[in-house]
This record gives structure tokens, sequence and C-alpha cells, in this order.
């Protein structure tokens, strides 16, 4: 079983839970995921299995969208509405006030990660930190916001679908909107609707995988390491380049019959097998390997 496996997961569930439950259901003990959601947050995490682990660090640069209820007046420890309360206020914004806050968003931001996040500092994760009642100095980092669009507005609460980067806190963005509309903000409710290629649609929970465990259908459900890497072209060496690919040595233009295509490629036996991915190098004529599989 190599691939991916999208998985729903539900409120109360660590990534790592997912992770180590999936393993005992699976049997397998290669199993990774490619960026954490808060225990209470819900949605998209996909899960790499087998040789699809060598994918983690590839699909946790792309970008993700979340849905989300920001919750004005209430300021929290850790963002959300999980943490102690340390400020109540009362809640006179319009909506073109409210509206003017969350566009001012979008686009390059320098955003200040929670002290209850899983960031290490000196060794020590943050939150570990902060429930020891430590209050760390944090640097700044760069994130991105896509599209941040007001779904609806019924005060106290606004719902919002946040298009961002990888490293992105959903609870800081709202923590922030807060802090600009001066009443205060933390998060309410979190789902994730999609990371990188992979939606709701196509996730399953726990217990369906289970149930696809119990009756067979269980590979159906897990999308291949190809498929995974289909937005790159599909290039076959020739018969003579086979002996060179099972190396993950670069491989010379004279090993294909089609011309060189820019970037990376998926890179196929002469027998359509895929192998890896590739990226053409001009200047030597050659492919060189980025990640073998």
């Amino acid at each position: 079983m190599d691939g991916i496996l999208v998985i729903r997961k539900e409120k109360g569930f660590t990534s790592h839970d997912v992770v180590a439950k999936l393993r005992g259901i699976l049997h397998m003990k290669k199993i990774g995921h490619t960026g954490t959601l808060d225990p209470e947050a819900e949605g998209v995490l996909p899960i790499a299995l087998g040789k699809g682990t060598r994918l983690v660090e590839m699909l946790t640069e792309k970008e993700k969208t979340y849905e989300a209820v920001l919750r004005l007046g209430i300021k929290t420890d850790t963002q959300d509405m999980t943490g102690t309360v340390l400020e109540e206020k009362e809640v006179r914004v319009s909506e073109r006030e409210i509206e003017e806050a969350v566009q001012s968003f979008l686009g390059s931001q320098m955003q200040i990660p929670p002290m209850y996040s899983a960031l290490k500092v000196g060794g020590k994760k943050l939150y570990e930190l902060a429930r020891e009642g430590k209050i760390i100095e944090r640097e700044p980092r760069p994130v991105y916001f896509h599209e941040i669009k007001i779904l609806g507005i019924e005060l106290p609460l606004v719902r919002l679908r946040v298009t961002c980067s990888k490293g992105t806190y959903i609870r800081t963005l709202c923590h922030d909107i807060g802090e600009k509309l001066g009443c205060c903000g933390c998060m309410q409710a979190l789902l994730r609707t999609r990371s990188g290629r992979f939606t709701l649609e196509e996730s399953y929970t726990l217990a369906q995988i289970e149930e696809a465990v119990r009756d067979g259908s269980i590979s159906g459900k897990i999308i291949s390491i190809e498929k995974v890497l289909e937005e790159y072209p599909r290039v076959c060496v020739s018969e003579a380049g086979d002996k060179l690919l099972a190396n993950g040595n670069p491989l010379p233009l004279d090993m294909f019959c089609t011309q060189a295509e820019q970037g990376w490629v998926r890179m196929c036996t002469s027998g359509g097998k895929f192998a890896g991915i590739y990226q053409w190098d001009m200047q030597r004529e050659r492919y060189y390997p980025v990640k073998m599989f």
C-alpha cells in the first residue's frame, strides 16, 4: 500500500492520533501525515503510506483552504475557544468595517506564531512552554493569503473561507482581525476543505477506512504516487535507459524517443512503470533525479 489516503479528521484527534490509529487499522508502520491540524479542527488530512511517505515534504509545501468561524469580542490565550478567556469586549462594528479589516490581510503578511503551537524553540515545543506559564518572544514569519472571503456575518460570529500558504495559523488570523477591529477575536471552529490537490469530497473517516479494510476495498481508496504527481509531464526512457533509471542515474537525451520536457517530469521505464521525479538540466542536456520511488 504505497500512496496517499485522504482522511477526514474529526474533532478530538491530533494528527499524530490519526497516524497511530491507521497503523493499527492498516497493520503497517510506514505512515506519515502532510500537515498538522489542531485537535478541535476538522477536515482534510492527507496521510502518506509506504513509499508515499517520500511525498510528505513535497505535499506540505502546497496551499490550503479552510472554512473558519471567527468569534468577535473574546480574546483567549490559545487564540481559539478552547483557551482561557483573557479579555471580553462589546462588539460594535459594522459589516463594512469587518469587510475592510478582513481584506487588509490579503497577500503577503508577517504572522507571529501562537504560543500554543507545535513550533520548537530551543528544542522545546511552544505549547509545552505555554503550559509551564512561560511566554517567549516569537519571530514573525512570512505567510501569504490568496483569498479571504466572508461567507456570512451574524455578530458576534463571522464565517470565513481562507486559502493560504503553508505554515499559516488561522487562529492567529482570527486573533489579528479582532485586534484590527479593536474588539478582540478568536477562532470558534475550523474545517480544512482542501490541502493541495486533495479535497473534502474525496476524504474518508477512520471508521470508513476500518470498514474498507474489512470488506477488502481499501486499495480503491488509496491514491497512487504517480496519480498524486500527475501535474508533471510523463516521460519514458528507451530500453537502453532502463538500467540507468533503475539505479537513479542521470539520463542523457539519447535515452529518449521524445523531446526533453522542461522542469520536473514523471520518469517511467520503457515499459511505462513509474520510477520517480526527474528534472531536465538544459546546460548538461540530461535529466537528473529529484526523488525516486
